[in-house]
C-alpha cells in the first residue's frame, strides 16, 4: 500500500508553466484550475496550424478544423462514456448546459402546477434556470435542504419528489461543501414518478470518474476550464431521445440543414444545440486535457487529492479560531475545505493568505441560499487539486495560523 508521503512525493506542477513559473500556492481550483502545457499548445497549434472555420468549408484546412473539433467530442463521449457522440453537446461552460436544458426542455415541458426539485445547497447556475422555468410556465420549485454537515438524506429526496415532480436538478459535489451528493437515489426517484434528471458535474468531472450510462442521468453539465482545459468551452450530455425531441436553444448558422423564406429544417444531433461558429480552440483544448488526466488515472488523482485534503484538514483543526464548514471528517469534503476564522472577514483572509503566496475564493461562492440556511455569510474556501504539493498545504497552514494574531486578536 502506497503511504500518503510517497503518494504525494510526485511533482506534477512541472507541466503546468504558471505553477512552474511562480512561486504560489494556488488553492482556487473549484474556481478554475491551471493549464498543463499540453492544453496550451493544443490551442496554439489550432490557430497555428489548423485555423479554419470548421463544418463550413470544403478544402482542407477547414476539414482539418472539422476533424480537430469532432474528434474533441468523440474523446467527451468516451470520457463520460456516453452510448453516442451525437449525444454530446458544445457550450460555453456548465452555466449555459444549464441554461440549455432549462430553455429547450424546461420551457417547452412543464405547465402550472408541475415541480421542480433541487436542492438548496446548488450552485446558482443550477438554482437560477428552474426558477425562471417556474416563472414563465407557473411550475413551482421545491428545495432539498442539507443537514449541517451538508449531508441529504434518502427520506428528504423521497419527500421532495412526487407525482407532480418533472425535474431533478442536482450537482454530484457541492462547490462549498465539497459534499458528494447521492446522486443515484435522486436519479432513481426522478425516473420512478416519470421526471428527468439534471446533474451539474462541474466539482466532480474534474476528480472523478463519470460513467452516464451507468448513472442513468438525462442530462449531465460540466466546464472545461474546472478540469485543465481551456475557458469558454463546456459540455452537455443529454440522452439522445430527449435532445431529438427538443427545439433549439439558439438560432443562427450551423444549426439548421436547410432555409426557405417561409421555414426551416434543423440540422441533426448535435449540431442543432451548436449554433455560429464554435470554439474548436478550446475544444482541441479540452481534448488535450482529457488526454492529460487520463495518462495519470483518477486512482491517482483521487488518492492525491484525498491525502491533500486530509493533510490540510487535519492542520485546520488545530489552529484556534478556525471553523471548517459542512462533514467533520477530511473524506466527506472532496478537496474543498470552506471555512471561517473568529472575528476575520474571508476578505481579509484571503487578501492576507495572498500576501504570503497562497491563493484562495473568499465570497458566497454563488450559493448564497446554501449560505443563509447554515445561518453563515462569506466564506473562505480552500480548494485542492492534483497537482498541489503537501509544501502547499504547508504554506497554507503556517499562514492560516497566524491570521487572526496579525489582525490583532493575539495568540
Amino acid at each position: 500500500m502506497v503511504n500518503d508521503k510517497d503518494l504525494l512525493s510526485f511533482d506534477y506542477k512541472k507541466d503546468f508553466p504558471l505553477l512552474a513559473a511562480n512561486d504560489v500556492a494556488y488553492l482556487d481550483n473549484s474556481a478554475t484550475t491551471q493549464k498543463p502545457a499540453c492544453v496550451i499548445e493544443a490551442e496554439r497549434d489550432f490557430y497555428l496550424k489548423h485555423n479554419a472555420n470548421p463544418l463550413r468549408g470544403l478544402y482542407d484546412l477547414a476539414m482539418q478544423a472539422t476533424d480537430i473539433y469532432e474528434d474533441a467530442r468523440v474523446a467527451v463521449q468516451k470520457f463520460i462514456n456516453a452510448k453516442s457522440e451525437q449525444e454530446i453537446i458544445f457550450t460555453r461552460n456548465t452555466t449555459e448546459s444549464l441554461n440549455l436544458v432549462a430553455y429547450s426542455y424546461g420551457l417547452a415541458n412543464l405547465k402550472p402546477g408541475d415541480e421542480i426539485v433541487t436542492t438548496i445547497m446548488e450552485h446558482h447556475s443550477n438554482m437560477l434556470p428552474w426558477r425562471m422555468v417556474a416563472q414563465q410556465t407557473g411550475a413551482v420549485v421545491k428545495y432539498i435542504e442539507c443537514a449541517v454537515d451538508g449531508s441529504i438524506s434518502d427520506e428528504a429526496i423521497d419527500a421532495a419528489v412526487t407525482e407532480k415532480t418533472k425535474i431533478v436538478a442536482m450537482a454530484e459535489v457541492s462547490n462549498v461543501l465539497g459534499r458528494l451528493n447521492p446522486i443515484a437515489k435522486a436519479i432513481s426517484a426522478a425516473h420512478k414518478v416519470g421526471a428527468v434528471a439534471v446533474i451539474d458535474a462541474a466539482q466532480s468531472a474534474p476528480h472523478m470518474a463519470i460513467d452516464v450510462q451507468k448513472m442513468d442521468a438525462d442530462f449531465l453539465a460540466f466546464s472545461g476550464h474546472k478540469m485543465l482545459g481551456p475557458m469558454g468551452i463546456g459540455v452537455l450530455y443529454g440522452k439522445k431521445a430527449l435532445l431529438e425531441a427538443m427545439p433549439p436553444f439558439l438560432s443562427g448558422g450551423e444549426m439548421i440543414s436547410f432555409v426557405s423564406r417561409d421555414g426551416q429544417e434543423y440540422a441533426p444531433l448535435p449540431h442543432k444545440f451548436e449554433a455560429g461558429t464554435v470554439n474548436a480552440a478550446g475544444a482541441a483544448g479540452l481534448h488535450a486535457a482529457i488526454e492529460y488526466i487520463n495518462s495519470i488515472g483518477f486512482e491517482v488523482i483521487e488518492a492525491r487529492e484525498a491525502a491533500l485534503t486530509k493533510l490540510a484538514f487535519d492542520a485546520m483543526q488545530n489552529i484556534p479560531g478556525v471553523h471548517i464548514i459542512g462533514g467533520k471528517t477530511a473524506e466527506e469534503h472532496k478537496g474543498i475545505l470552506t471555512f471561517t476564522v473568529e472575528g476575520v472577514h474571508p476578505h481579509d483572509i484571503a487578501a492576507i493568505l495572498d500576501a504570503d503566496g497562497v491563493n484562495i475564493r473568499a465570497g458566497n461562492h454563488c450559493a448564497q441560499p446554501l449560505l443563509d440556511h447554515l445561518c453563515t455569510g462569506a466564506t473562505a474556501r480552500a480548494s485542492l487539486a492534483f497537482y498541489n504539493s503537501a509544501a502547499d498545504v504547508e504554506r497554507f497552514i503556517n499562514s492560516l495560523s497566524t491570521i487572526r494574531e496579525r489582525m490583532g486578536y493575539g495568540r
